[in-house]
């Protein structure tokens, strides 16, 4: 972002201007969503005294509830602030917990102990959703779920022959895994931006069809599978994972469920470690032209590979003011990634959470492709 902006001009206390080196449609998507966290406003001067490590302890910001006390990796407390600029908070008090195990926080709200508990996996917000005042609200935001094939750019590899990718494609039975992991609220994906964004191409997912897999497979030169070793997966998620897993393995695609940590995840993700096949998801807002910068295009801090001329293709449609243009551009990057079989996308992801019967307006989908609820609206019963 640097590199985009020319000088920063402070107009005045509340007023600050933005010079930029070229024209840049997305300035507003990196500064004004949770694509990025640079539109962050935080107190200069409050943040220099104190230093990071301080301002970790006591943390000020510009929201709706001010920080109270953390117990740090349990819980935050949060207090409204009646003179935030919008309005004052319905709920005096937040208790944010941390609690790693969903099925510990779907049974907190079945107990009351907790009002709301987020991203239950599928076995637990079914197992509560019948539970009296207990009702389960799925998100709309921009989250996605999909394996890559981080070898498809080897010529050594067997993943690069886009048969045995499009095996992949054809094993998975998204339906059934979006019934067993999400209730029916997680629309099959067919590409790996999400459908809720901006530019994201709408199109169908790859029909489940595991005898067409297995003769991709024969054709590929496995008539009797192949072992694919280590399957890692994106932790929190063990319903999806354990689906898809089940759906390779029977179609003759053999892959073992390798248990990590998430910050060891991503860490690893990052570092372009992780094994040949696995099954990635991301959730941070923004629109398809921000997916494609991190996952697509070559240069992506996630993308194992790529081609030069979709990065091309993204380097256009970056410069590009004409909506319409642009999103013409960026459908045809979305369907090349299609046609090379780059992914194999699996669903779009609906959080589920748990809503207790205290809460009279939970506000979740209030903020556009947010999985929060908008807090400072919330109402609870007295």
């Amino acid at each position: 972002m640097h590199d985009h902006v020319k000088q920063v001009e402070i107009v005045d206390p509340r007023v600050v201007r933005f010079h930029l080196d070229a024209p840049w449609p997305d300035f507003m998507t990196f500064f004004g969503t949770t694509a990025s966290a640079a539109g962050i406003v935080l107190p200069k001067k409050y943040l220099t005294e104190t230093g990071d490590d301080g301002f970790k302890r006591h943390p000020i910001g510009a929201g709706p509830y001010k920080f109270v006390s953390t117990t740090p990796g349990i819980e935050v407390v949060l207090e409204a602030f009646p003179s935030y600029w919008r309005r004052v908070p319905n709920v005096k008090t937040l208790v944010m917990r941390s609690v790693p195990e969903a099925t510990t926080r779907a049974l907190m709200v079945q107990t009351g102990e907790a009002d709301i508990a987020y991203a239950l996996d599928g076995p637990d917000a079914e197992g509560i959703q019948n539970a009296p005042g207990v009702r389960i609200v799925a998100t709309k935001h921009a989250s996605i779920f999909w394996i890559e094939f981080a070898r498809q750019w080897d010529p050594n590899s067997p993943w690069h022959d886009p048969r045995l990718r499009q095996a992949v494609n054809y094993a998975l039975d998204r339906k059934g895994i979006n019934h067993a992991a999400c209730l029916d609220f997680c629309p099959p994906a067919g590409v790996i931006v999400p459908r809720v964004m901006e530019f994201a191409l709408q199109v169908e997912a790859p029909p489940y069809d595991p005898t067409k897999a297995k003769q991709l497979l024969a054709e590929a030169g496995y008539p009797n599978g192949i072992d694919a070793g280590d399957f890692a997966a994106i932790p929190g998620f063990p319903t999806v994972a354990e689906a898809v897993v089940n759906d390779l393995n029977s179609v003759g695609i053999r892959v073992r469920l390798r248990q990590m940590e998430r910050a060891t995840f991503y860490a690893t993700w990052l570092e372009k470690k992780l094994p040949g096949l696995y099954m990635a998801a991301a959730g941070n807002s923004g629109n398809a032209a921000s997916r494609v910068e991190s996952f697509i295009q070559s240069k992506g801090a996630y993308a194992n590979g790529g081609y030069p001329d979709i990065d091309d293709l993204f380097l256009r449609q970056a410069g590009e003011r004409d909506t319409i243009k642009r999103g013409a551009i960026l459908d045809q990057i979305q369907q090349l990634t299609i046609d090379r079989v780059m992914f194999a996308p699996i669903m779009d992801l609906r959080a589920l959470n748990g809503i207790g019967p205290r809460v009279t307006k939970d506000t979740i989908t209030d903020v556009w492709m947010s999985p929060f609820p908008s807090y400072e609206d919330m109402e609870i019963k007295d």
